[in-house]
């Protein structure tokens, strides 16, 4: 193994470095480090925690239910970790991930306040040449990227921003400290996921909120609740099977799968499947039958369902038919609400339809859309992520021959994995939950756990058979990359603009880059691939000039 010797004064030589100190790159840091590997992990943040050390915002909190959203990597981890309430919020999480950090020692392997700026493999040395922000140069056999689908922030190009003489926050990089509304015109663009669970907070505090909406959402009741000391003990207890349930679904999540059509049920007992399933809040309502996302007539009954809710919650019939979807539900991010709907009704909440009235600029005192000026005190964009390439392409990264991962990818037109794990001509580079894995649409914790046990099960394969190399054949990935454009478009999923396809972001090129059969399908197909003694890799010894 190489030496850890860090200092600034020469270039830094070390087995593996890993990008970020969230789920995925703690993680990764503890496989590497524990088989004996020199390693550091550069994150960018003062702390640990990835996109959960910069999502502060006014109730921010996890959509995936608490006992299932954490590792399962150590049994006495889990055993040791009690949850609050179903849906652990921001602090919560973060306070875990503290706690990881701290059992595992992980920090001294950690440097904070750093950003990767360019990583260039070089072909003499079979290595990669990284360079950080400070200026220190790093040469590393394997380059794992635990960036994430969601940490590069989409603030929109909006005219006159810079002219706003008030306070403006993104709910992507959320300021440590508390913003106080209490008494101001607060504007918010934006109502995915961090808008629709900002919303009604601020909306307690404020004078006036503007809800700045482009697209209305399907918002389901997360229908949160304390965990009892009893519930807790029962989760525990059942931790093997839980985590069995886990690896083998499509989701990752310990639900039954649904066996029918909704077309199967009368009118009657499909109403009643949806009404149970609302009571019971999260992700019921998405998974209440087996075709919603592929079949048209079953999508628009789940649908129906939803505007029916909106029309039953809000008092005013406009303002309800301003709110209600018109495009298959699912095919955008699904999202959990808490009062979500209800807040409108608020005599200080004002519902501003950008498709009606869309924003001319950001003047110095608000807002002005093509009809009216609002007058604000704070401006929030709550207006998500360049998703999926996005943080990948904020780094300079080339493989082979010079060529940069953008322009091979061409901006996204083009993007094209092996597994979602690796790229061809782009040798030693691994993404955790890269493009073409399940990745968002699966139990991000449990899906960052497979990738990094494959990663570390891949290294240790190469370390252990001596080979400098392992690079994804261009053959294994066109065809991989057929096969999940040929699911995703078997679907609704590609018939609806959204960040999965890049739609959020002007000018990106719209490709859906999520393996669509999930988890434990996924799970299957990479085992064999490495059974198969890493079928669809090149495998090089450099030295001996062989090739496997």
């Amino acid at each position: 193994m190489t030496s850890m010797n860090l200092s600034i004064s020469k270039k830094i030589e070390l087995d593996a470095v890993v990008i970020g100190a969230g789920f995925s790159g703690l993680y990764m840091l503890l496989t590497l480090r524990e088989a004996g590997y020199s390693v550091k992990a550069f994150e960018k943040g003062e702390g640990v925690g990835g996109v959960w050390y910069w999502n502060r915002y006014p109730g921010a909190r996890c959509d995936t239910e608490s006992f299932s959203y954490n590792y399962t990597f150590s049994e006495e981890l889990f055993q040791e970790w009690t949850w609050t309430s179903r849906y652990p919020e921001q602090p919560e999480i973060l306070a875990y991930l503290n706690y990881v950090a701290d059992k595992f020692y992980l920090r001294k392997d950690i440097q904070f306040n750093t950003t990767i700026q360019s990583a260039h493999y070089n072909e003499r040395t079979n290595r990669w040449d990284i360079q950080t922000d400070s200026n220190q140069h790093i040469s590393a056999k394997y380059f794992i990227s635990g960036v994430g689908c969601l940490s590069a922030s989409n603030l929109p190009k909006i005219k006159g921003l810079d002219d706003f003489k008030g306070k403006w926050y993104h709910t992507g990089h959320w300021p440590h400290e508390k913003v106080h509304f209490k008494g101001k015109k607060v504007g918010i663009i934006g109502t995915g996921s961090s808008g629709v669970q900002s919303i009604p907070e601020i909306a307690k505090e404020a004078e006036r909120l503007f809800v700045f909406q482009r697209t209305p959402q399907y918002v389901a009741p997360a229908n949160n609740y304390p965990y009892t000391n009893d519930e807790m003990n029962r989760l525990k207890t059942n931790f093997h099977l839980l985590k069995q349930q886990m690896k083998s679904t499509m989701f990752g999540m310990p639900n039954d799968a649904p066996n029918k059509s909704a077309l199967d049920d009368s009118d009657e007992e499909r109403q009643k499947i949806y009404e149970e399933a609302w009571k019971k809040g999260g992700f019921y309502l998405a998974t209440s039958y087996n075709d919603l996302l592929v079949n048209e007539k079953s999508n628009e009954t789940i649908a129906q369902f939803f505007r029916g809710k909106i029309k039953e919650i809000i008092n005013n019939p406009d303002l309800a038919n301003a709110l209600q979807p018109n495009y298959y539900y699912g095919t955008k991010r699904p999202i959990l609400g808490t009062n979500f709907y209800e807040t409108f009704n608020r005599s200080n909440v004002e519902l501003v339809n950008l498709k009606e009235t869309p924003i001319k600029e950001i003047y110095d005192q608000g807002v002005r859309t093509i009809k009216e000026e609002y007058d604000l005190d704070i401006l929030v964009f709550a207006t998500g992520y360049d998703g999926m390439t996005g943080p990948l392409f904020k780094i300079d990264i080339r493989g082979r021959d010079g060529l940069s991962l953008k322009d091979k990818w061409d901006e996204g037109a083009s993007t094209r994995t092996y597994l979602g794990l690796m790229t061809a001509g782009f040798p030693n580079f691994f993404m955790i939950t890269g493009p073409e894995s399940p990745s968002v649409l699966s139990n991000m914790p449990l899906c960052i756990e497979q990738h990094v046990d494959w990663i570390i099960d891949c290294i240790n394969y190469l370390e252990e058979n001596s080979f400098d190399v392992i690079e994804a054949k261009r053959e294994a990935e066109d065809r991989w990359s057929q096969h999940c454009r040929e699911i995703a478009e078997s679907t609704l999923y590609t018939k609806t603009d959204s960040w999965y396809t890049g739609a959020n972001i002007k000018g990106k090129p719209r490709r859906f880059l999520i393996y669509l059969p999930g988890i434990g399908p996924y799970r299957k197909i990479c085992n064999d691939v490495a059974n198969n003694d890493y079928e669809g890799f090149h495998l090089l010894n450099m030295s001996e000039k062989t090739i496997h």
